[in-house]
């Protein structure tokens, strides 16, 4: 069943060169029509003068991680986690999310089983219990022994849209410094005595030099033969930049420094940063403050990351920079991110798109997010 004609009307449009106050009309979940000026038809909502904008576009979410794992070792039924985190989704305004799922993560403690996972959203989609749309992001932990055999059966789900090369090993990438390291396990339920946290990290760095540099060939060639857009993980050197080129790879995600942020532009990635980071106004692991990436010109997209929340408070935030504006802050977290895993019928209001809006009202300088329509059906 198609949508409804939907109209809006006395609204901020925020369209991709700026804003406008006018109209908008939807039916069978596309935009037809966007217009200046007022319509004042009986059967158009009456914005108030709120914004409209594009529904949030997320290509890395860890949420449903948290909702599966709500505390180390306590493991929640997938079916309704998947719901829970849909729900969560929905009320920050995001209308298509790629959920970022583990493949090959060390700590069992931690892990998420891949196949239960995607198994509870294919599920969780025919029922019919999914109110925004869910692509796939599958993160490959390179240095796990059997990466090759774990993913390989899980590249023909219909919704895989982006593969990440991930390699968390102590003492490089995000991880550079072991102190941090260090927190980072014990605030995961890893705690360990010295020794035993040496041994720990002698043990990872053994298998990154045993198995990272073939599994990345592998996951390459796997990824080249189904044409899945690749995204490079916590580069923090020159280096890693020059890989994800020969990669062939789109995206660069959380750079470590400015230096690496900047490198991967000028090779034509697009840079995607926190936006929890830059509501933060910096990294909660040391890393570079993404409103420096910002103001340097280096930040192409946001990504919601651990708080579905941040996406849409991080535009905000970002479109009050006068270098910067509301259009090209809402194109980071809608736009952008949609051309890079090929989504080229959502993130912009314009005519022929989806019509996912939502409508948002600045309270107190905040935004709070008023409805969601999803494929013009309103859902929120």
């Amino acid at each position: 069943m198609s949508a409804p004609e939907l109209l809006l009307d006395n609204a901020r449009l925020v369209l991709p060169d700026g804003i406008v106050h006018g109209h908008l009309r939807a039916a069978g979940g596309r935009v037809l029509e966007i217009g200046a000026g007022r319509l004042r038809a009986p059967a158009a909502l009456d914005c108030d003068g709120d914004y409209v904008l594009p529904g949030l576009v997320e290509l890395h979410t860890d949420n449903l991680e948290k909702h599966l794992l709500p505390r180390p070792g306590a493991h929640w039924p997938a079916a309704a986690a998947v719901r829970a985190h849909d729900a969560q989704l929905l009320a920050a305004g995001i209308t298509t999310a790629l959920n970022a799922i583990s493949v090959g993560e060390e700590e069992a403690e931690e892990a998420v089983e891949p196949h239960s996972v995607l198994a509870a959203l294919a599920q969780a989609r025919e029922d019919g219990g999914l109110r925004i749309e869910h692509g796939v992001h599958l993160r490959c932990e390179l240095p796990c022994p059997d990466l090759p055999q774990r993913l390989q059966p899980l590249l023909d789900t219909p919704q895989l849209r982006l593969l990440s090369l991930m390699d968390h090993t102590p003492g490089q990438r995000q991880f550079h410094d072991l102190e941090r390291y260090r927190a980072y396990a014990a605030r995961h339920g890893n705690a360990r005595d010295d020794a035993a946290f040496q041994a720990q990290v002698r043990h990872l760095q053994d298998l990154q030099h045993r198995y990272a540099s073939a599994h990345r060939r592998a996951v390459l060639t796997l990824a080249r033969e189904r044409a899945l857009p690749l995204a490079s993980h916590d580069d923090s050197d020159l280096s890693h930049i020059a890989e994800a080129v020969e990669a062939g790879a789109r995206i660069a995600e959380f750079p470590v420094n400015l230096a690496t942020a900047r490198a991967a532009r000028a090779a034509g990635l697009s840079v995607l940063a926190g936006a929890p980071n830059l509501v933060r106004g910096g990294s909660h692991s040391g890393n570079v403050a993404a409103i420096d990436l910002a103001r340097a010109d280096a930040l192409d997209a946001l990504s919601s990351d651990y708080v579905p929340a941040s996406l849409l408070l991080a535009a905000f935030q970002l479109g009050d920079c006068d270098s910067i504006g509301l259009p090209r802050a809402v194109a980071m977290v809608t736009r952008t991110p949609a051309r890079a895993v090929g989504y080229d019928d959502r993130g912009e209001l314009a005519a022929g798109q989806r019509a996912d809006l939502l409508r948002v009202r600045r309270v107190r300088g905040l935004p709070q997010l008023e409805a969601v329509w999803v494929g013009g059906e309103r859902r929120y």
